[in-house]
């Protein structure tokens, strides 16, 4: 919910969200530079995936991460970005920079140096439009793909309405899954299986199901 105070604004929510536990070390700068790994795949071997989630998705993310480690072998690495907005101005900047100063070696964005050895492809989700993580696309070093609450019309659970939209762990699953499989790493029907098991066009599904409900 969106409120307006001064011609400023705030946006609310009215549901409970029990944040996860803060890691030992505090990543301060990816914080407030907009990014920062927040959880490794507890799979030491496998094809690898990147995960990218704001906010009230980033447990969907961590999610994400158990599912593709557990039912199909894919290793994850969880990222929490605290601003999409602040990733492409600094990769803005950059370009800029490298512009105005075509003798010097460009300065390489904050958002690429950060994935830049990060394996396999890369789903972020929000959410917001699909448009708020696809902002950093032209700064992003791998294979890209975002889920938002695109379109309008649907009032459901939240968990009913992530399932509508897209945005929830499974879905990432599977998005990971077709990227994975384009490249060889799983196997071509692996997304599909994955669609079928998580009942992806079910917004009822238990599995939609979380604990902020």
């Amino acid at each position: 919910m969106m409120m307006c105070i001064d011609d400023s604004y705030l946006t609310v929510d009215s549901g409970l969200l029990h944040p996860p536990a803060g890691p030992a070390i505090v990543a301060v700068e990816g914080i407030i530079k907009g990014i920062h790994k927040i959880s490794e795949s507890p799979l030491t071997s496998g094809p690898k995936a990147q995960l990218l989630a704001s906010g009230v998705a980033v447990p969907w993310a961590e999610k994400a991460q158990q599912l593709l480690a557990e039912d199909w072998g894919v290793s994850a690495d969880v990222w929490s970005v605290t601003s999409w907005t602040e990733l492409r101005r600094d990769g803005l900047a950059a370009e800029e920079e490298a512009l105005l100063n075509p003798n010097q070696p460009a300065r390489v964005p904050y958002v690429t140096q950060k994935l830049a050895g990060a394996a396999g492809p890369i789903v972020a989700t929000t959410d917001f439009t699909s448009d708020v993580p696809d902002q950093i696309r032209q700064f992003v070093p791998n294979d890209f793909a975002t889920l938002g609450a695109d379109g309008f019309g649907f009032a459901d659970t939240r968990p009913g309405a992530r399932r509508f939209f897209h945005i929830d762990a499974q879905s990432m699953v599977v998005r990971a899954l077709q990227l994975l499989a384009k490249d060889g790493k799983v196997p071509a029907d692996a997304a599909a299986k994955a669609f079928a098991k998580y009942a992806l066009n079910n917004v009822n599904d238990i599995q939609a199901t979380t604990t902020d409900d």
